[in-house]
């Protein structure tokens, strides 16, 4: 079962600094993300998602593949390209993966304006490397599926200042 952890941070660049830091970890196998979000409030109060994947890109090249096969049995790979790539975008940008989109906006409409919040969804990780890792990176935990013992832990690593 995936662990859900919600991180408040002050200014957008620390949000995509643990982002990539937790992007890192996983290249690494220390943890399994299942999606990091990170929502961001500008100074007019709208909220914009900022996705790890961009299912848009992954739909059209899956569109694109399938409409030129389609096209070469029709005899016009091009349309059939053309089609398949657009409608594959379109399918891709509607489609949601991981965490809640209607979740986050609500959640981030609390923010100070300015502010961004990280929206992590971990199917497993190393908890004693990803907490070393993670030490000094600051943030506000808001809210996460952990238990009482592990959130107290892990805010203690975000406070904590690295030696």
């Amino acid at each position: 079962m995936s662990e859900l952890i919600v991180i408040a941070y002050d200014d957008v660049h620390q949000a995509e600094e643990v982002r990539l830091k937790l992007l890192k970890m996983q290249k690494d196998y220390l943890i399994d993300l299942e999606d990091a979000v990170i929502t961001v409030k500008n100074k007019k109060g709208k909220i914009q998602l900022r996705q790890m994947h961009d299912l848009s890109n992954t739909g059209a090249l899956n569109g694109g593949f399938w409409g030129i096969l389609i096209g070469l049995l029709f005899l016009n790979p091009l349309l059939g390209f053309a089609v398949g790539a657009t409608s594959g975008a379109i399918g891709g940008a509607l489609s949601d993966v991981g965490i809640d989109n209607d979740f986050m906006k609500k959640l981030a409409k609390n923010m100070q304006d300015s502010n961004s919040a990280l929206f992590v969804l971990v199917r497993k990780s190393t908890p004693d490397k990803v907490l070393e890792e993670l030490k000094g990176a600051g943030g506000q935990i808001i809210q996460t599926s952990l238990s009482h013992e592990k959130e107290e832990v892990l805010q203690a690593a975000l406070d904590a200042h690295k030696a």
